[in-house]
């Protein structure tokens, strides 16, 4: 398998130089700031209030057990809501310009059961560098459970994973969980790509939030006088609606009937086009004009303009789009977007279908 060091991407075709100035007109001439937004301070605060307001309700509302269980489900979107704009955003150095701000907002993914130091390496540089080339990016590997790539081996079991995936979605939260600490206490790595070793610091606090988690998911329940199934009840439920929600949203980014899986050369190891460009090739939208799904994803609706540029605010998405449009225009390079959520699913499933027949 290629090392990371080895793939290059060996074209220069001035696309991305043109996008780049024509996005930084953009912030100059409405005199914008790229982050440090107060709609995104607005959008936070409307956030954690919802989400702050759920948690109240579940633990101390004098409601029947079912209807606390659909509180639950409302605290898990929440959850889901505030990983998507705030803690997303802040992993991407993309919520403030003040690196310390960025990173105890990141932390937030620590809080919820997910290390940000090994989110920020898997799926910052992972990912974002290598889209959709299996044995580098970890997010379409799947660990052997799902075939995403048409490079990857074939089973049997495949044949029925755009079924059984909704059930694999369910329970991700907690495999993350565990993993993380696997990873941790096995110097494991991501494929052939070693993990940065932990400052001390950081191996100290991701081991004590776990424990911490652990605590406040189900020790805090159990002191306040719910009975053990109760607080198991409603943590698998909220998890496993906010896996649920989670992952059906990151895999209609790249894992779909119009997006490519690219494939090295095996000697040069070289892919012969642009970074840029294989950003959008690898990558679609959906649902781009709704504006539900643009408050509520944080920008992951808009995944062209995500990849190409991580670092900017998704508040300013929907502007750029333009922009990019116009230039993938000019150097003859598609544009991929779903124009509903629906649509998108529907290609998710056709795309895993398609794989599980190969």
């Amino acid at each position: 398998m290629l090392t990371a060091e080895r793939i290059k991407f060996t074209q220069k075709r001035g696309f991305r130089r043109v996008l780049n100035q024509r996005v930084d007109a953009y912030f100059a001439e409405h005199g914008l700031t790229q982050r440090d937004n107060p709609s995104m301070y607005l959008k936070t605060l409307i956030i954690v209030l919802w989400l702050f307001s759920a948690w109240a309700f579940v633990l101390f509302a004098p409601v029947i057990f079912p209807v606390r269980l659909l509180g639950c489900m409302v605290l898990a979107i929440a959850v889901a809501a505030f990983s998507f704009n705030v803690g997303h955003d802040a992993n991407h150095n993309a919520y403030s310009s003040n690196p310390h701000i960025n990173r105890v907002l990141g932390m937030t993914y620590d809080f919820v059961g997910l290390s940000s130091f090994l989110w920020r390496y898997r799926h910052n540089y992972l990912h974002h560098t290598y889209t959709n080339i299996l044995g580098h990016d970890v997010e379409i590997h799947g660990d052997g459970a799902v075939r995403m790539s048409p490079e990857q081996e074939h089973f049997s079991i495949y044949r029925f994973q755009q079924f059984y995936i909704w059930g694999l979605y369910l329970f991700i939260p907690f495999y993350w969980f565990l993993y993380d600490v696997y990873l941790v206490l096995n110097n494991g790595k991501y494929h052939d790509h070693k993990i940065p070793p932990f400052q001390p610091l950081e191996l100290v606090s991701l081991l004590a939030i776990k424990l911490l988690w652990l605590g406040y998911v189900f020790g805090l329940p159990l002191a306040l006088g719910f009975s053990i199934p109760e607080v198991l009840i409603g943590a698998s439920v909220t998890y496993m609606t906010y896996g649920i929600v989670v992952c059906t949203i990151f895999m209609l980014a790249h894992v779909v009937e119009s997006t490519e899986f690219l494939t090295p050369d095996g000697e040069s190891g070289a892919i012969d086009d642009e970074w840029a460009i294989c950003q959008i090739r690898t990558t679609a939208n959906f649902a781009t004009t709704n504006p539900f799904w643009n408050w509520f994803c944080g920008g992951l609706n808009h995944q062209v303009t995500h990849h190409l540029f991580p670092n900017i605010c998704h508040i300013h998405y929907p502007q750029l789009e333009s922009i990019i449009k116009d230039v993938c225009q000019e150097f003859d390079v598609e544009y991929k977007v779903y124009p509903t959520f629906k649509a998108a699913i529907a290609s998710n499933y056709r795309w895993l279908e398609a794989m599980g027949k190969a």
